[in-house]
């Protein structure tokens, strides 16, 4: 039966890996061992087979695709707690970069991002966020209707430009709509 050490106290305290199929939750105050905790979690599933995602926005897990440096602090450590076999090594990792620039890129596009999170990512204000949505709603409306009304005449391309236009008005509408509804209720 495979166990992970979580730590030691008077007795050493484990995960079973059958049980780690559960949810969980690591939460503490700054400094006292989550992030270590959630590492020693991704090591040891890792070896012994489970796949492990974890989205590391601060890149403060990074360092598990390369060995520690042993020393006599560590080694103390490692005896103290009673790890057996202890030896530093690196882990399989893949980083998954949005940008495609240190990193296995993240194929996605920006319309499939949506409005909300490029928002975030780009870090835009509301009014930001609110023309992104209406342009987004706008591209998405022009391209419906072009699919529906092919225009074979001047008159028909006319049309298509009046039906374009009022579908635009209604998303603006709409968003302006909701961010007045929101701001109210802030």
């Amino acid at each position: 039966m495979n166990r992970i050490l979580l730590g030691k106290g008077e007795q050493p305290v484990y995960l079973h890996a059958q049980f780690g199929t559960r949810h969980g939750l690591v939460a503490g105050a700054t400094g006292t061992g989550k992030t270590v905790s959630l590492m020693v979690l991704a090591e040891d599933f890792s070896r012994i087979g489970v796949p492990v995602f974890m989205a590391d926005v601060k890149g403060d897990v990074a360092g598990l695709a390369m060995p520690g440096k042993g020393g006599d602090k560590i080694q103390a450590r490692v005896d103290a707690i009673g790890v057996e076999g202890y030896a530093p090594e690196a882990n399989p990792v893949v980083f998954w970069d949005l940008y495609g620039k240190s990193g296995h890129p993240v194929r996605t596009t920006i319309s499939e991002l949506g409005p909300t999170l490029l928002g975030r990512i780009l870090e835009l204000s509301d009014a930001q966020v609110s023309i992104s949505t209406i342009s987004a709603r706008c591209s998405r409306s022009s391209r419906k209707t072009a699919k529906t009304f092919q225009p074979s005449t001047a008159s028909s391309a006319r049309n298509l430009s009046r039906r374009f236009s009022a579908d635009c008005c209604r998303s603006s509408e709409k968003v302006a709509r909701r961010c007045s509804v929101s701001r109210r209720s802030s």
